[in-house]
């Protein structure tokens, strides 16, 4: 029986380019930013990555659906799992309510609310694109 989705090796492959991609552009985003910056700057931008990344997933995954498993994996699995990242976060958030607990609060806060929002609203924008093609 004939899978559209490609060998377990194919498949870590397209995952592994869309990764390093991703990484690279969230690099690209916080790492302009010299160490002497505000002490809020780099969670700030960690926290847009975030943000924008969930609601591009989710606009992906409402685009595609079930279908072109290969370029989820590329874009969904690979480049924007790259590009976001919850280590990050973890970190940043934990380090400013160390030393500000109610900015801490807010950070966490906005940061998993804003994910799942921007995700969900990135799945109906996607969803309504794929209907109206239909």
């Amino acid at each position: 029986m004939a899978s559209d989705r490609p060998v377990w090796w194919v498949a870590l492959l397209i995952v592994v380019i869309g990764g390093a991609a991703g990484v690279a552009a969230r690099a690209a985003a916080v790492l302009p930013f010299p160490a002497d910056s505000h002490p809020l700057v780099v969670p700030a931008v960690t926290m847009g990555v975030n943000i924008v990344g969930s609601f591009l997933l989710g606009l992906l995954l409402g685009v595609l659906g079930d279908r072109r498993p290969g370029l989820r994996l590329l874009v969904g699995t690979g480049f924007l799992g790259g590009f976001t990242t919850y280590s990050a976060f973890a970190v940043h958030s934990l380090q400013v309510f160390t030393d500000a607990p109610v900015v801490g609060l807010v950070l966490i806060a906005a940061s998993l609310f804003g994910g799942v929002i921007a995700a969900g609203v990135g799945l109906v924008v996607g969803s309504g694109r794929r209907a109206d093609a239909a």
